[in-house]
């Protein structure tokens, strides 16, 4: 089950806040652990298990890590080991034996592994627990109970924003559900949905027209890989914003997951912007540990170079993501000890580098296979006999320009700024809240009317 469904829209979401407002407080959470379970059941039915025993086993770890500090350390070692070994396992196991095969010209059989839904997620949720509570940081959960619900709670389980217990661990307990917050919730929720229903979908339906021209040109593929970039990210920050929205129904605050991404400076500040809660999740869990920039600067990009293999990997068992990781490493590494000062006296000419080593980075993120992959990098930068543009070129550019400028401009905080400044005047601020009701409206209703008629309704990141 997707946020952009009917489905959910319509019968899941309104049965279970139904349920959850109605109930006191000793019920919500159950009213929350129950309707997360039933959430995951309905698309991973035979999976539940997976999630069910990551809820129980790492519950009773991170309370014997608290209470068994003499054996904390090996409790954590046999605790990460099994969180990453069933990852491992759904994850890469039969891309390990497909490389293996490869490698050495053997002929192992190469399992059919269906991944859980959502593992790389409540796998990296699970593991940070246990680290933080080995860490002192937190406290472990009271009982199950709870800890159940923070792993498997439905706006956040399948997709992320990755949210780690100590940022939520005190409304678990004690939270407090206002009109005020609820109504935020609606109006993030219904700007995520617009997100992902209005643009990243109508994006896709462009992305695959132009995968099938019969003549490709170079203006072609830059189309396409500026729609792949679009894509991209309105669907991923479309779910983060449905997800905390969906958070402040419930009475939750989770972290961002997104700061304007598109309009970053550089490649170090563009993830500072994007997917923030999994690359603080690599910062703090894998590059600090192995000595972060601590350690002089040759050993500050091995540390680097190792977190962006495995961020690559993280998203996928497909070399394409490894290549991906890689393509990000070398160029941090390039902007820490080459390009730092340049990039800060040249603005602009910054955040047009940066444009367009992301949309290169997304376009091998997006084809995962590699000889595709060659033969879209090959046509953008004009190698071979392609003509630079054509009538069919132009006709999808011209059918498609508005939604494209729409996103472009979505991407950057014009509308947040324009917004602000109309705060500042108390007459227009009636105003704006008047006219920000109204948007919300017509933005449900057309993404409503939207969906109705689609079949293209997936989300991206869900294979991750």
């Amino acid at each position: 089950m997707v946020f952009s469904s009917i489905t959910f829209l319509f019968f899941y979401l309104p049965i279970v806040l139904l349920c959850y407002y109605l109930l006191f407080r000793k019920h919500k959470n159950t009213v929350l652990l129950i309707a997360s379970l039933a959430f995951y059941f309905y698309g991973e039915p035979k999976y539940i298990l997976v999630l069910v025993f990551s809820c129980c086993f790492n519950y009773l770890f991170g309370k014997l890590i608290e209470k068994k500090r003499q054996y904390a350390t090996p409790l954590l070692i046999i605790d990460l080991f099994i969180n990453f070994g069933m990852l491992f396992y759904f994850k890469y196991f039969g891309f390990f034996i497909e490389n293996i095969n490869s490698l050495l010209d053997l002929q192992l059989l190469v399992p059919n592994i269906v991944m859980p839904i959502g593992i790389s997620f409540f796998t990296f949720q699970a593991t940070s627990y246990t680290i933080d509570i080995y860490q002192k940081k937190v406290k472990s959960a009271k009982n199950l109970w709870t800890f159940a619900t923070y792993l498997a709670l439905f706006p956040q389980l399948v997709a992320g924003p990755i949210v780690r217990y100590e940022t939520v661990c005190e409304e678990l307990e004690n939270r407090e559900e206002t009109r005020s917050l609820f109504a935020e919730g609606i109006g993030r929720f219904t700007i995520g949905l617009a997100k992902k229903v209005l643009l990243a979908n109508v994006l896709g339906e462009l992305v695959a027209l132009l995968g099938e021209l019969s003549t490709p040109t170079i203006l072609a593929y830059w189309i396409q890989a500026i729609a792949i970039t679009l894509q991209l990210y309105f669907d991923f920050s479309g779910y983060s914003d449905m997800a905390i929205g969906l958070g402040k129904m419930f009475g939750f605050h989770f972290l961002e997951n997104f700061q304007y991404p598109l309009v970053a400076k550089s490649i170090t500040d563009f993830w500072r912007r994007w997917h923030i809660s999994l690359s603080s999740w690599f910062k703090d869990y894998v590059y600090i540990p192995l000595g972060g920039n601590r350690k002089g600067l040759i050993r500050q990009c091995i540390n680097i170079f190792i977190v962006w293999c495995l961020t690559g990997l993280w998203h996928g068992a497909s070399w394409n993501f490894v290549f991906w990781g890689i393509y990000f490493g070398v160029l941090l590494i390039i902007e820490k000890t080459l390009l730092k000062k340049t990039l800060n006296s040249h603005p602009i000419l910054a955040h047009l580098y940066t444009f367009i080593l992301i949309i290169i980075s997304f376009v091998i993120f997006h084809f995962d296979n590699l000889s595709q992959l060659s033969t879209f990098l090959n046509g953008m930068f004009g190698l071979g006999n392609l003509s630079f543009s054509s009538q069919e070129t132009i006709y999808y550019l011209r059918s498609y320009a508005v939604v494209l400028v729409i996103s472009l401009i979505a991407a950057t905080p014009l509308a947040k700024q324009l917004i602000s400044r109309i705060d500042q005047y108390p007459h227009f601020s009636k105003l704006k809240d008047i006219l920000e009701v109204v948007l919300y409206f017509c933005l449900l209703l057309l993404s409503v009317s939207f969906l109705v008629d689609e079949s293209y309704n997936p989300f991206l990141y869900f294979r991750f």
